[in-house]
């Protein structure tokens, strides 16, 4: 390989100068020896496109259908089965009376096997039961999983462009706030309340995110850190809110009214199915719009993936951090509203209390994380945590399992597609055939020069 080459390596992207070494170019033009013209190949894809633009099947044929892609299938799946099998032997240390019997289990171990099959086997069947067993059961999933669609989408958003939002929390009490203020502070009819009090509960969480990315993009404050406080400060003032402004009349306790039923989302009778969960997926189609389609959302990306170099493209980085900031933060209000606008089981909407909100600022961090910041995988993610959520129900009730574990078990699938390594490493077929590769690990950042060696002595 050219000194050219390793020289210009640092200042080119990881990807390029990887492809660069593959394919045997250098930097140097004017030094290449000529070669005779090679005559072009027909193509023999199928797709009708010899030498020009790239068509759909192929691009299909290329994400989808390559060794990356399918391995990476693998891991997610090999991650799932190792979470429950974590699972499992956790319920089987919880229960004593499985765990009387491990005392004699040499003496007679179909006593011991039996009872923890049993246990395994009744725990996992009321989980799946519960979370997909009937419509009612899908009626709840969906109802678990839209609140989390949407704010991990907002959380995934703030993720690509390089924001840690914490602040999900925060932002999701300002849109469950004024969400249910709207619902039982106006009387209105249902086509003109139902979308007015959503739209509320999405101003206010964009506000909440918004003002958090103005200090990251003006003051260069740590989104961090500020999102943080500021999820005590909008804890804070909700408990005051309550208790001397939004409170319930003859209540003293922090409760507020209850919303009207005109604000209520529409919902199928009989089920807990409401137009909250059409929303969240309308939501995520249009996340993946902007992210792929539009000039902020090229920008949102570029400055995630090299902020030095988009700046250097133009790229305003205070307008781009604030705007990802307020997206996300209205992401994060929608999913505050629905908590307070959908039905409950009773077929009722909850009113608002300091504890209305539980801790889905938090999870959402954990369903982003799952699906990897991209709207689909976000989706997915937000849609297995809410069959967790609504299995554990179920599962207390029949199999006598604490509802703790589902979320162990969503602790332990984040902690395996978080660390594929792991997977791979304790799975031996795996860990047998995969070859190591040279890749890049993240794009738009610089390959130092020790990398392009390697690649080129190889």
């Amino acid at each position: 390989m050219s000194e050219e080459l390793v020289g210009a390596a640092v200042d080119t992207p990881k990807e390029e100068a990887l492809l660069a070494c593959e394919d045997g170019f250098t930097l140097d033009t004017e030094n290449q020896p000529d070669t005779p013209d090679m005559p072009d190949t027909p193509d023999t894809s199928g797709t009708g496109d010899e030498g020009g633009k790239e068509t759909f099947l192929q691009a299909f044929k290329r994400n989808y259908l390559g060794g990356t892609f399918l391995s990476d299938m693998v891991t997610l799946v090999l991650a799932f089965v190792w979470a429950f099998i974590l699972g499992a032997i956790l319920m089987v240390l919880a229960s004593p009376e499985i765990m009387a019997k491990a005392k004699y289990f040499f003496a007679n171990p179909s006593d011991f096997l039996d009872d923890a099959w049993e246990k395994i086997a009744t725990t996992y069947r009321a989980l799946g039961v519960g979370a997909f067993g009937s419509v009612s059961a899908l009626g709840v999933t969906t109802a678990q999983a839209a609140p989390l669609i949407a704010a991990g989408l907002g959380v995934a958003l703030c993720f690509r462009v390089g924001l840690f939002n914490i602040g999900g929390q925060g932002q999701a009490i300002w849109g469950c706030t004024f969400a249910a203020w709207v619902g039982f502070g106006l009387h209105l009819p249902a086509a003109i309340h139902v979308p007015l009090a959503l739209l509320a509960g999405v101003a206010g969480g964009a506000a909440w995110g918004g003002l958090a990315g103005f200090l990251r993009a003006k003051f260069g404050a740590n989104e961090v850190i500020v999102t943080i406080m500021l999820n005590y400060v909008a804890s804070s003032l909700l408990t005051y809110l309550l208790l001397h402004q939004l409170g319930r009349p003859g209540r003293t306790d922090p409760i507020s009214p209850v919303v009207d039923d005109s604000a209520m989302l529409p919902y199928i009778p009989g089920t807990r199915f409401h137009l909250g969960f059409l929303l969240v997926i309308v939501a995520g189609i249009a996340v993946w719009w902007l992210l792929d389609h539009t000039k902020l959302g090229f920008a949102i990306r570029a400055v995630g993936g090299n902020p030095h170099a988009a700046a250097a493209a133009g790229m305003s980085m205070p307008f781009t951090l604030t705007m990802a900031m307020v997206i996300g933060g209205a992401l994060c209000g929608l999913a505050g509203a629905q908590l307070t606008l959908s039905p409950n089981a009773l077929g009722r909407p909850d009113a608002l209390t300091p504890l209305l909100v539980g801790t889905i600022g938090f999870d959402a961090i954990t369903v982003a994380l799952l699906g990897r910041s991209k709207p689909l995988g976000t989706v997915l993610a937000g849609l297995l945590f809410g069959a967790l959520k609504a299995g554990a129900l179920r599962m207390q009730g029949e199999a006598q399992t604490p509802g703790e574990l589902a979320s162990v078990i969503q602790a332990f699938i984040v902690m395996f597609v978080a660390a594929p390594a792991l997977v791979r490493t304790i799975t031996p077929f795996l860990s047998a055939r995969r070859k190591p590769k040279k890749k890049a690990a993240v794009v738009g950042e610089t390959t130092p020069v020790s990398v392009v060696a390697e690649v080129s002595a190889a």
